[in-house]
């Protein structure tokens, strides 16, 4: 059957209702440190403040050459990258501390996203963990056919993503997390119901002193501002997305809201999974946000020990490579398929096969 006359699912039907379940088992079979707060961690914003801070000095008063430059400015982004990976614990919960506080590291990890703390907290934390790769309803998905044949025109956006095949659709990563929180702020915030009470004209105004922020600084660059904006920005929104896109848009949509089933985890080198904060574990988190990072490998051994068939994990440039040759939007809870090309449909239930823990 020609996939644009197959009848687009209002519901998934895709995974099995036991999330609960599997919580309870882990919190009697796990140690009891696993699931308490790490303080202690927060003390990483300090170096990862320092090189910031101390690398966009440099590039402004060292006068060094532009490949010393360029290399100080990657290191400034990836920098902020891994802060942001930081801050998304610590807004979580997982490090303690009142709310004061982790809104003021909040203001460090996603300021320079141009994503207030109070904003990504009601985003991601309540939307987003509370609807996850269910239906239209996640506002980090591309949703369903069903979104794109009640609006034709939403299709050209499509074209942007990764997947689509456009030669622009790889730059997506440089840029797009910070162009998602915009557009969840700007519209979505606007027509969900899901941010009902949600204080948007506050996050506006913080959004646009943020950008107030990144304004100054390329004043005060001047030429330089390329190695102390552009480049900065586009390295951090490229790592975050690395690991986002990945961690659900290779996996079935869900009526339940089951990690096991609609998200997966990345297999990353140790050290690269260090210096980001174990993001790579995002099973793992989906099932206890609010768990530090550091204790998150061994609830992966615990799952690929008891839930083999089901806990995928992805080795991360394979994810990568996948997302580019995958379509974006949901036919059905299993199959991607591309809006401007219907006849491309990908059936996602044998990456299950493949990359499942064994």
């Amino acid at each position: 059957m020609n996939a644009a006359l197959q009848p687009e699912p209002t519901v998934a039907t895709f995974g099995a209702p036991d999330e609960r379940a599997i919580r309870d088992r882990m919190r009697k079979e796990l140690p009891a440190d696993t699931f308490q707060p790490q303080t202690r961690r927060v003390v990483w914003f300090l170096p990862l403040q320092l090189l910031t801070w101390g690398g966009l000095t440099t590039i402004l008063t060292a006068g060094l050459a532009w490949y010393w430059n360029l290399a100080l400015a990657v290191l400034v982004g990836h920098t902020i990258g891994c802060q942001a990976f930081l801050a998304h614990e610590v807004l979580h919960g997982a490090l303690g501390m009142s709310k004061r506080w982790q809104n003021f590291f909040g203001w460090l990890g996603f300021g320079p996203f141009v994503v207030p703390p109070e904003f990504w907290r009601k985003w991601h934390n309540v939307v987003h963990h509370g609807n996850t790769n269910m239906g239209d309803a996640d506002p980090d998905s591309f949703g369903t056919m069903r979104r794109y044949q009640a609006d034709p025109k939403q299709k050209k956006f499509t074209l942007l993503a990764p997947g689509s095949g456009t030669w622009y659709s790889y730059l997506f990563l440089f840029y797009s997390f910070t162009f998602h929180a915009q557009l969840v702020l700007w519209l979505q915030a606007r027509k969900r119901k899901q941010f009902q009470g949600f204080n948007r004209r506050k996050a506006i105004l913080q959004s646009l002193m943020c950008v107030g922020g990144w304004a100054i600084l390329a004043i005060v660059s001047g030429p330089l501002a390329v190695f102390t904006v552009v480049v900065p920005f586009m390295v951090a929104n490229a790592l975050g997305q690395g690991y986002i896109l990945t961690n659900h848009f290779l996996r079935p949509q869900t009526a339940t809201n089951n990690p096991l089933d609609n998200s997966m985890s990345l297999r990353s080198r140790p050290l690269l999974d260090r210096l980001h904060f174990r993001f790579s574990h995002h099973v793992e988190h989906h099932f206890f946000p609010k768990m530090a990072s550091n204790k998150a490998p061994r609830m992966r051994k615990w799952l690929e020990a008891n839930y083999p068939e089901r806990y995928v994990a992805i080795p991360h440039g394979t994810a990568l490579k996948l997302l580019y040759s995958t379509p974006r939007v949901y036919q059905s809870a299993t199959e991607l398929v591309d809006p401007n090309r219907p006849d491309r449909v990908v059936d996602l239930l044998p990456l299950q096969q493949q990359y499942k823990a064994g």
